[in-house]
């Protein structure tokens, strides 16, 4: 128990401390970090804003034939096209990422270099699959 009180200073421990508020903005994140912090965001979205906009959606379009054609002006509209591709993207990012924290819960794929990978390709999945629901949405095809 002497030793360690008697040990030599020699090289300076590191020092970790939590970052401030003020230095979020400067701090790079790994990539499955923004992806994990998008899947809560996704999901939040998803809960708070689009279970009550699509329930409304779909009250109102199964009251009567005038308020279906109610409904199809609404959802012609450029706003409410973008609000549903929003609702898109949450919908299959939020899919894409817990399909990774499902292979994440049974350690697979939990190194370094495969979770960002794997982070990686959430993200291309879930961009390519939310630009192919926005080609949709936007008549394109």
């Amino acid at each position: 128990m002497a030793d360690a009180v008697d040990k030599p200073a020699g090289a300076a421990r590191p020092e970790f401390r939590n970052i401030h508020v003020t230095e979020i903005l400067g701090y790079r994140m790994p990539l499955a970090a923004i992806v994990s912090i998008l899947h809560r965001v996704s999901g939040a979205l998803l809960f708070l804003i689009g279970l009550p906009f699509l329930l409304y959606l779909l009250q109102q379009s199964l009251l009567s034939e005038i308020s279906f054609e109610n409904y199809r002006a609404i959802a012609s509209h450029w706003f409410a096209k973008l609000v549903l591709l929003a609702l898109a993207w949450a919908y299959l990012h939020h899919f894409c990422a817990g399909i990774r924290h499902l292979f994440l819960d049974l350690d697979i794929g939990t190194d370094k270099p495969k979770s960002r990978t794997s982070a990686a390709v959430v993200l291309a999945i879930s961009l390519t699959l939310t630009l192919l629901v926005a080609a949709k949405i936007f008549g394109v095809f």
